[in-house]
């Protein structure tokens, strides 16, 4: 079957797409064998490095499940608070008022051009020299302060983005209507554009869990990727062994992120759909009023 962008290939094209899937398999195979050896050759391999976290219920118990639990907590406090302050500062973006946009964008664009280790750093520094935050607590705080300035940056301009792909009638309709800007961007685009964000708001969620770990790594933080210092230590150097598992982990996290996500998408276009039949019933012709049927029918009969 052709489209406008794709035409069905020939024989020929047909035999050169085979010759290349082969060559990309035989490729992938020698370099799977070429880790591997490596692998094997360090030792990397062993029963040893790898059972405790089938046999060993301390591993999972002391450092893998607590890592994630601490993972989690950072990822949940730096959603909540950044998905509602980047909904606001995207609004804020769209506001008409120049004394608002432009304060707005100027932090928007700072906050989304720094990197955040450099503001998991500055944010730890400035809990540490004026605020009374113990040193237990000051690794979250830092992190969740970083991660809630950047990515509710980054989550405004998907907002503003979201609402100025919506067609612009939408806005003259509930003008139109006599709905103020503030009515119309909270009940009518808003709504209408949380489905051209979810994608790219969901890929945001994910990279907030996957910055967790920049807290481990610079300020300390006991998060999920931070245990494998210990699993080492503990286990026989089973660096590879380690790091598998915590990405194994880290995969399955995401991935119920990502369908829960897309549930939640299907259903919001199931519901923009039934809503969208139900207009034309909703739409029809009015019944005549009784009177009027019946000096009609005398008037036929007439």
């Amino acid at each position: 079957m052709s489209s406008l962008l794709y035409d069905t290939p020939g024989p020929r094209a047909k035999r050169r797409n085979l010759l290349y899937t082969i060559a990309f398999l035989a490729v992938l195979g020698l370099l799977a064998w070429w880790v591997l050896s490596a692998l094997a050759d360090k030792n990397q391999l062993a029963a040893e490095k790898w059972s405790p976290f089938v046999t060993d219920s301390r591993v999972w118990t002391t450092y893998l499940l607590p890592g994630l639990l601490e993972t989690l907590k950072a990822a949940a406090l730096s959603i909540l608070i950044a998905l509602p302050l980047g909904a606001l500062l995207g609004i804020g973006r769209l506001s008409d008022h120049r004394w608002v946009r432009v304060p707005v964008g100027a932090v928007v664009e700072f906050f989304r051009a720094i990197p955040v280790l450099l503001l998991m750093m500055f944010a730890s520094a400035v809990y540490r020299e004026f605020t009374a935050v113990s040193s237990d607590f000051r690794p979250l705080y830092a992190v969740v302060t970083a991660l809630v300035l950047y990515n509710a940056s980054v989550i405004a301009e998907v907002v503003r983005a979201g609402v100025l792909s919506l067609p612009r009638g939408q806005g003259d309709a509930s003008v139109a209507l006599g709905m103020r800007k503030g009515q119309t961007m909270l009940y009518v685009l808003l709504p209408q554009a949380v489905t051209v964000m979810l994608p790219a708001l969901v890929s945001q969620l994910v990279v907030i869990v996957k910055d967790t770990a920049l807290g481990g790594a610079l300020l300390g933080y006991a998060e999920l990727l931070s245990q494998n210092r210990q699993i080492t230590a503990n286990y026989g150097a089973n660096t590879i062994a380690t790091f598998t598992v915590i990405a194994l982990i880290y995969i399955v996290v995401n991935a119920i992120v990502t369908g829960l996500a897309g549930r939640l998408e299907k259903r919001l276009r199931r519901g923009k759909k039934s809503a969208a039949a139900a207009i034309p019933a909703q739409g029809g012709a009015v019944d005549a009023p009784a009177g009027a049927t019946e000096a009609k029918t005398d008037a036929a009969s007439g």
